[in-house]
């Protein structure tokens, strides 16, 4: 062509970008309030009647060591 000629740059099509993704960042916070609200509610009355029989030493027997012990073994093994 002509030495005066200038060439436009050819303009991109939509299918030549790159996809617009969106993308979302959950703080440490945001992760503790998550796992807040996943912790379940607190029986008081239960809490208050285990308390009792600690005090009373008639919590601990050995059927229940047992069992803690099986579910720990369960749960490490």
């Amino acid at each position: 062509g002509p030495p005066h000629s200038s060439h436009a740059p050819k303009p991109t099509s939509p299918s030549d970008a790159a996809p617009i993704t969106d993308e979302v960042e959950i703080s440490e916070a945001g992760r503790l309030v998550d796992q807040a609200r996943a912790v379940p509610e607190i029986r008081q009355d239960r809490v208050d009647a285990i308390r009792v029989q600690i005090a009373e030493g008639t919590y601990e027997t050995p059927e229940k060591l047992d069992t803690a012990v099986e579910r720990l073994l369960d749960e490490i093994g």
